[in-house]
């Protein structure tokens, strides 16, 4: 799906408001958006790990919770021609809540310590490679194309490992998650670069821009979580 699949209508002048203030407003509605999505996730994490009955229940409602997850994140990327923004909006939140409600297990996996240095390096990693995509001037499709492929791999060699439990494999298989991972935050970050140039010149309209942002900022949520997870996995002490 792309940008040019709305009817193109002068938003970037909407209301008066000039160009460039309207592309801003893109912008930073989508890392908005994604630092609210990793906020919802973290508090429901925490939450969860901190009673036991409840991390107990989440634990063994865990496959639903991933099988959700693939639902929301699908169906959101589908229909987001036929809602609104604000289902839109309230679908990317349930995801953030399901995903902490999915991640609680960290907690008792790694000490506190290790998740929250770990954060920071991934919050570091995670604002370089976004800048690296934004100013550069080549063109990421190949990059990203090439991460796409890879992360194909990287999902069915884990589902493999999950009945192998070889540690060889699963090491191998977190290098190149961070690989991957940093590869597609610099790809689409560019790509969201262009989706603020095009509501920039009214390319997308008012209603569709506030969904696109949405999913931008699923998309980056998507690309820190699991950036996260695989320098976690990598690097964390485990407990």
């Amino acid at each position: 799906m792309g940008y040019n699949d709305y009817d193109r209508a002068p938003a970037a002048f909407e209301a008066g408001r000039p160009a460039a203030s309207v592309q801003a407003g893109f912008i930073n509605r989508v890392f908005g958006w994604m630092t609210v999505g990793l906020a919802v996730t973290g508090v429901v994490a925490a939450l969860v790990a901190s009673n036991r009955d409840m991390l107990v229940r989440t634990q063994q409602m865990f496959l639903l919770f991933v099988i959700l997850e693939f639902v929301v994140v699908i169906g959101l990327s589908a229909a987001i021609n036929r809602i609104s923004a604000a289902a839109a909006t309230a679908g990317f939140l349930f995801f953030a809540v399901l995903n902490g409600a999915t991640l609680s297990w960290i907690f008792l996996a790694y000490e506190p310590q290790s998740i929250a240095a770990t954060f920071f390096a991934t919050s570091g990693t995670f604002g370089a490679m976004g800048l690296i995509g934004w100013i550069t001037r080549r063109d990421l499709s190949g990059l990203g194309g090439l991460c796409f492929m890879g992360l194909i791999g990287v999902i069915i060699a884990s589902v493999v490992n999950m009945f192998w439990f070889n540690s060889t494999v699963s090491l191998v298989i977190s290098i190149l998650g961070v690989l991957i991972f940093v590869g597609l935050t610099a790809y689409d970050v560019q790509k969201i670069k262009q989706m603020a140039i095009a509501v920039e010149d009214g390319e997308i309209e008012a209603e569709a821009g506030r969904k696109f942002a949405i999913l931008g900022a699923l998309t980056l949520y998507l690309d820190f979580i699991n950036l996260f997870l695989m320098l976690l996995r990598l690097f964390g002490n485990r407990r």
